[in-house]
């Protein structure tokens, strides 16, 4: 009978271990299905623990609405004229977030919505399920907005 639960938990810690392990980082599908976002450790620290920047974009569309190359896409919605020129591929989309007290969870951070040019505040968590939760908020994460993005790739 030990022998049988000590087998049954390792069974059970082998098959949870990967979703662990991998924590936060990864590519991940935004939640409006135009984007992928890889997350990994900031390489500059005063830009925070972890970084994210596009990777992909999935039927990009330009100012005129018509589809586009992805290579080709800029962030000409951003309400800064000067940064409406570079391309939204390679781009930082978040950072400046520090370790929450929970593993797999980094708050104070920021992230950069480029469906509409805005910076928000954010926190992100890693669910049970392996989705991401990202809250974007003004002032307090109480006047926000939760997106849950779907992991990619490690």
């Amino acid at each position: 009978m030990r022998r049988l639960i000590v087998l049954a938990w390792m069974i059970l810690f082998a098959t949870s271990a990967p979703a662990q392990q991998s924590g936060v980082m990864g590519t991940w599908l935004t939640q409006s299905g135009v984007a992928q976002e890889k997350i990994a450790p900031c390489t500059d620290p005063k830009a925070g623990a972890i970084c994210g920047t596009i990777v992909g974009l999935i039927n990009p569309k330009g100012p005129n609405g018509n589809v586009v190359a992805p290579e080709t896409v800029t962030d000409y919605r951003n309400p800064d004229p000067a940064l409406r020129s570079r391309k939204m591929l390679g781009m930082p989309l978040i950072w400046g977030f520090k370790a929450g007290s929970d593993a797999n969870t980094f708050e104070d951070g920021k992230i950069y919505n480029g469906e509409n040019g805005k910076i928000y505040s954010a926190n992100i968590s890693l669910q049970p399920d392996g989705k991401l939760r990202l809250r974007g908020y003004v002032g307090s994460p109480m006047f926000g907005e939760t997106q849950v993005w779907t992991r990619i790739s490690q």
